[in-house]
């Protein structure tokens, strides 16, 4: 019996130990869930309460405002007909009665549903009434023109205030002098309106401030029911209605229009809303929902306890896994890859196997955003990412660092053939067109490769050096692969001292600026000069344009650098009145929102002709930026400059750009004029660019122009402009004046393509 007692005593106690937990566990939530149940329903009494005063706030400005836009409506009626130089004429230089009763009197009330219309001379007497649509009597002149007369006064300027009136369209009631118009609320012969009077015609020679002998045009219109339910319908008041000094039912809010000698003008109301009451009603059921919920919690909280810890080890899981990932398509992010990247340096000291890093970098994928959408843009990276998992090998890591980069981790970094080869795979697979919602749309890729050996550093240095050989990737043409090598660090250094060295010639005025001579479509005459910037290094000698042009736009000192050869270029150009100067604007100058207000001072300053300014624009100017790039356009051409699309048939070449954007003249890329004589799909595009900008009222230059034959051919083409070494090279601006003065020794001649080049 003992024997039996002992396990039931034990189980008792250790029931009795579990009930403990769970009442241990159990009495503090629920303590916290009644004080939280508690809070909630003084916040949600609190927030209806505050509601319902914010709503009629609400209701009381909106009914404010529609009675302020009414009299000033009524005031405009008004000054429609009393400005008018009709208005002169027929009242105030010699009355017409019959103008008056027609054009006035008649006019307001039939059409703008005005009450009282009445014209006053320049003593104040009545030379006009219209009370309903019969003459007002003098009767009604007594009991009405005490109420009348205070406007008249302060728009006599005797008086600087209205007191029995709330005035309209002022920030003050004070306001001396004469005054050309005016508008108040008032109470006129016991019923609320809105009175509008504006001074007939002006006397020449004579300050609108100083002219009280004007007639005044004057015109009440009630306040009555017809109006307040225009008001009720237009601001949404449910039962708008004057009331006099009788009690409202409860809930509606009462208005009452008061001038300031505390007289009353009206007493309006209206049934307010009540989103508080709205408000209440749709928590009620879920606090009750939350009281039920909350007997049945103590029964269940230690079965979910139970359940926690496995759904909480299967939660990290799933959230080591989307903090590891990308969520767009699916590969490692950038903290896995660090990870892996750390682990594959360590595999490769202590094992002597080296691995790869292959920094890939999308080219143009930006364009694809900007002119396709984002949507298209995320596609584009899923099909990438496909594209790139199909290419790899499986034991290869393949990552997506952020927006259209790359990395991939290669145990084929030992042999650079080996790894150059899967470069080249990789640029092969992701160059082929992809067909995204109806698009066909074609990439670049760039990749800059990493080898990490046994002397390699961390996973920093082996990004940075992935990093260098992208830049020299991209540098040499892009859609290519380079290997980093220790003379990229010079070539970086470089680069930077480089920099250094524009920017204080730039500082110091250490540039020059060339001009090449741009012709007519015979060779003959030189029509303008397009600006080209040269540098002659003090130590280095002189540095080819595509050099330093390249670590200006890089650096972002291309819009330094654009703005001295601006105004360089307009210095120069004042000495050729007949000639136009072009000048080349960069992206990053054109986008920035103050180029048009710096080519304004620069016009200013310089005193140059705009007619005579061509900014020769690319068009990656206007890829993604199609509103913003229009509106500085046109803001351009508002100046009075000619706009160019330069390189056309290189780029996109949309032809939405031609038809929205105001170009002035189509730039053909020597790339075209060059194959004239090799590719006959060449020419064929040299003509349709011709027939497309004489079409669209352009005019076309082509560039590059060599050999009499690209001439020859060009001219009969239609091309109205040419530019080339045939027609000269980029010459000194003392050149050009010689040019001007003896034309005649400037004939155009054949170049030989190695020296052209």
């Amino acid at each position: 019996m003992s024997d039996l007692a002992a396990p039931r005593a034990s189980e008792q106690q250790r029931y009795t130990h579990w009930d403990r937990a769970r009442l241990s566990v159990v009495v503090p939530i629920g303590v916290i869930v009644a004080v939280a149940i508690v809070c909630i329903v003084v916040a949600v009494l609190s927030s209806a309460q505050r509601a319902d005063e914010v709503a009629v706030a609400h209701e009381r400005q909106l009914f404010s405002g529609a009675l302020s836009n009414y009299g000033l409506r009524v005031l405009r009626e008004v000054d429609s007909v009393a400005s008018s130089q009709s208005a002169t004429e027929n009242i105030r230089r010699k009355f017409d009665p019959v103008w008056t009763e027609q054009r006035a009197g008649a006019w307001l009330a039939a059409y703008f549903k005005h009450d009282y219309i009445l014209v006053f001379d320049g003593k104040d007497q009545p030379l006009y009434s219209m009370v309903g649509h019969h003459a007002a009597d003098k009767a009604w002149f007594a009991r009405a023109h005490p109420e009348l007369a205070e406007l008249i006064d302060f728009m006599r300027g005797r008086s600087a205030i209205m007191p029995g009136a709330i005035r309209l369209g002022v920030a003050h009631q004070t306001d001396a002098g004469v005054h050309e118009h005016a508008v108040a609320l008032r109470s006129v012969l016991g019923q609320p309106a809105a009175i509008a009077a504006v001074a007939v015609g002006s006397d020449e020679g004579i300050a609108t401030a100083a002219d009280t002998a004007a007639p005044i045009m004057l015109s009440v219109k009630f306040i009555n029911d017809d109006v307040l339910a225009g008001i009720a319908t237009q601001i949404g008041l449910t039962n708008l209605r004057a009331v006099g000094d009788g009690a409202v039912p409860e809930g509606d809010f009462v208005y009452e229009l008061s001038a300031p000698n505390g007289e009353r003008i009206a007493r309006f109301a209206w049934t307010a809303k009540r989103p508080g009451a709205e408000i209440v009603q749709s928590v009620v059921p879920f606090i009750a929902v939350a009281l039920a919920g909350f007997a049945l919690l103590a029964a269940f909280v230690l079965r979910y306890m139970r359940r926690t810890a496995v759904a909480i080890a299967a939660g990290e899981t799933r959230l080591r896994h989307l903090a590891m990932h990308d969520p767009l398509c699916g590969l490692p992010n950038r903290i896995f890859f660090g990870e892996r990247l750390e682990a594959v340096i360590d595999e490769v000291h202590s094992s002597n196997a080296p691995a790869a890093v292959l920094y890939i970098d999308l080219d143009h994928f930006k364009d694809v955003n900007d002119t396709l959408g984002h949507p298209v843009g995320d596609e584009l990276i899923r099909n990438v990412t496909l594209r790139l998992s199909h290419t790899l090998r499986g034991g290869d890591l393949v990552a997506r660092l952020g927006g259209d980069e790359f990395a991939v981790i290669s145990s084929v970094g030992g042999d650079a053939v080996k790894i150059m080869a899967l470069a080249q795979r990789i640029i092969t697979a992701l160059c082929a067109p992809y067909n995204i919602g109806g698009q066909n749309i074609v990439i670049g890729a760039s990749i800059g490769i990493a080898i990490i050996d046994r002397n390699c550093a961390g996973a920093a240095d082996i990004m940075r050096y992935a990093d260098m050989a992208l830049y020299r990737a991209k540098n040499e043409g892009r859609n290519r692969a380079c290997i980093y090598d220790a003379a990229m660090d010079a070539d970086l250094s470089k680069r930077k001292l480089l920099e250094g060295d524009l920017r204080e010639a730039i500082e110091n005025n250490q540039l020059r600026v060339m001009y090449q001579p741009i012709v007519n479509k015979s060779g003959e005459t030189m029509t303008g000069v397009e600006a080209l910037c040269r540098w002659n290094h003090p130590t280095r000698g002189e540095i080819p344009p595509v050099e330093f042009i390249a670590i200006a736009e890089h650096s972002g000192l291309i819009v330094e650098l654009g703005a001295w050869v601006l105004r360089q270029a307009l210095e120069d150009g004042k000495a050729w009145p007949e000639l136009t100067v072009a000048v080349n604007v960069s992206p990053l100058q054109f986008r920035r929102a103050d180029f048009a207000g710096l080519v304004e001072k620069t016009l200013d300053d310089t005193g140059f002709d705009p007619a005579r300014l061509e900014l020769e624009l690319t068009e990656t100017v206007l890829l993604g930026n199609i509103d913003t790039a229009e509106a500085g356009m046109l803001r351009l051409k508002a100046l009075g400059v000619r706009l160019a699309l330069d390189d056309f048939g290189t780029g996109y070449s949309s032809l939405l750009y031609l038809r929205r954007f105001p170009f002035d003249k189509l730039k053909i890329d020597r790339s075209f004029v060059l194959s004239i004589e090799k590719a006959a799909d060449a020419a064929a595009i040299v003509h349709a660019v011709v027939s497309l900008g004489r079409g669209l009222g352009m005019k076309v230059t082509a560039e590059g122009v060599e050999t009499a034959d690209q001439h020859l051919f060009l001219r009969a083409a239609g091309v109205h402009f040419m530019q080339g070494y045939r027609f000269g090279k980029a010459a000194t601006p003392a050149e050009i004046s010689a040019r001007l003065r003896a034309p005649q020794d400037y004939l155009p001649v054949d170049v030989p393509s190695a020296m052209a080049g």
